[in-house]
């Protein structure tokens, strides 16, 4: 059974940096894609980043592009968010998904498995 596990959400101030962590287990990932959503109180959950575990290509939302990163660690079995210059408008809950699938994709509803998700506000 695969299982997500995310960490590193908190409270930060605006222009502070955060890494996220997605601790995955359950099974090989090479073929599977990871991606990062978010959810804000009163939203819908929006897509974040995406790539998949053996590399390639990694999709941004326009709203984070140039300011978060998506990695991993192989040998953790591990994949990372890293956010920088973080803005008030990033404070929501980010969950970390995964989809045996070639292909990253955006779609939220392409994923089977998701994290239990982390918190992070940022204050003004």
């Amino acid at each position: 059974q695969v299982q997500l596990v995310e960490s590193g959400g908190g409270l930060v101030q605006v222009g502070g940096p955060l890494r996220l962590s997605c601790a995955a287990s359950g099974r090989t990932f090479n073929d599977y894609c990871m991606g990062w959503f978010r959810q804000a109180p009163g939203k819908e959950r929006e897509f974040v980043a995406a790539n998949r575990w053996s590399g390639g290509t990694t999709l941004y939302a326009d709203s984070v592009k140039g300011r978060f990163a998506m990695s991993r660690d192989n040998a953790k079995n591990t994949v990372y968010l890293q956010m920088n210059n973080l803005r008030p408008e990033d404070t929501a809950v980010y969950y970390c998904a995964a989809v045996k699938k070639y292909m990253p994709t955006m779609k939220s509803a392409e994923y089977d498995y998701w994290g239990q998700g982390t918190q992070v506000t940022v204050s003004s």
